[in-house]
């Protein structure tokens, strides 16, 4: 009975990959903290707009009783020097950070990913005149860059219509600079993994059967090329979300009447001691929010990591 028992007990099913960076992923104290930090923003962010409109975070007050009011009861972060309640401004000025950052790193990851996977698995002219304009725009300081293209936005106060809210068109403007400006990196990581990548067993079998290149790449490739993109995606995100902060804090990103974190930031730049909740409430948001993503992608770079799948 006992050989039997034996013989009918279930082996222990071996872990996925996906279930074993999950796993190295909890154990990872900090990214867990960031991960629940970043839940908490943007719950504040999406919670709070049920209780203040748009509108409302957007009126300019014509009482002028109401300029530059410090925080109180009345108004949790105070007001800014035209009569907005900060808290509100606070609100949709997370929402807009938020997306520009996440829109901007789709932009910068997907063209990045394209540009190495091409460069890498086609190699030879197309690789050389690939890489030749990675150079080129790596040799550009991204700052100056930046300044000159946001430089012509500046003044646009044109709004369109986006889910029911009225956007400045400058949001789409710093979208597509911080995107086309921050894909180099991403695109010579991509490319040295395809590299190593095409000559092994597995692509070789995939040509030999008659799988097409696109199939080759997008299939058997980019699969592996997985875990750096999705790192680069998460840091990169902070990063997007301090370029439009400091754009807009030098008067080059979003313009009025769209709130983000950045411009209510500039609303201080003349007055920060006299106006310090101005620059203390929506910089103690951007430092929490960037300190989260980096917590986070601190850990899922360590939890996709090959080299720890033994931990």
């Amino acid at each position: 009975m006992a050989a039997i028992a034996t013989l009918n007990e279930k082996k222990p099913q071996p872990e996925s990959l996906w279930q074993m960076t999950l796993r190295r992923f909890l154990r990872h104290r900090m990214a867990v903290a960031g991960a629940l930090m970043l839940l908490s923003v943007i719950a504040f962010v999406i919670i709070g707009s049920f209780f203040f409109t748009e509108g409302y975070a957007n009126r300019v007050s014509l009482d002028r009783s109401m300029y530059s009011l410090p925080p109180s009861s009345d108004f949790i972060f105070g007001t800014d020097p035209v009569g907005r309640d900060v808290f509100a401004r606070v609100i949709y000025g997370g929402q807009i950070s938020l997306m520009i950052g996440i829109t901007a790193v789709t932009i910068s990851v997907t063209l990045g990913t394209l540009v190495g996977l091409v460069a890498g698995y086609f190699g030879g002219l197309v690789d050389s005149l690939l890489m030749r304009f990675v150079e080129a725009m790596l040799s550009i300081p991204t700052l100056v860059l930046l300044l000159m293209l946001s430089r012509s936005l500046a003044g646009n106060t044109s709004t369109f219509n986006f889910l029911g809210r009225d956007i400045s068109i400058t949001v789409v403007g710093i979208v597509l600079i911080i995107g086309l400006t921050s894909w180099m990196g991403l695109s010579r990581i991509v490319r040295s993994l395809v590299l190593s990548l095409k000559n092994q067993e597995f692509v070789i079998a995939a040509r030999t059967l008659g799988a097409s290149d696109v199939r080759i790449v997008f299939v058997h490739i980019l699969p592996n090329c997985v875990a750096p993109i999705i790192v680069t995606a998460t840091l990169g995100i902070g990063g997007a979300i301090i370029t439009e902060t400091a754009l807009s804090f030098l008067g080059f990103g979003v313009q009025q009447p769209t709130a983000t974190w950045g411009n209510i930031l500039d609303r201080a730049r003349q007055q920060v001691d006299e106006l310090w909740w101005l620059w203390l409430t929506p910089g103690f948001f951007i430092v929490i929010t960037v300190l989260a993503i980096n917590f986070l992608g601190d850990g899922l770079r360590d939890a996709l990591d090959p080299r720890m799948r033994q931990n």
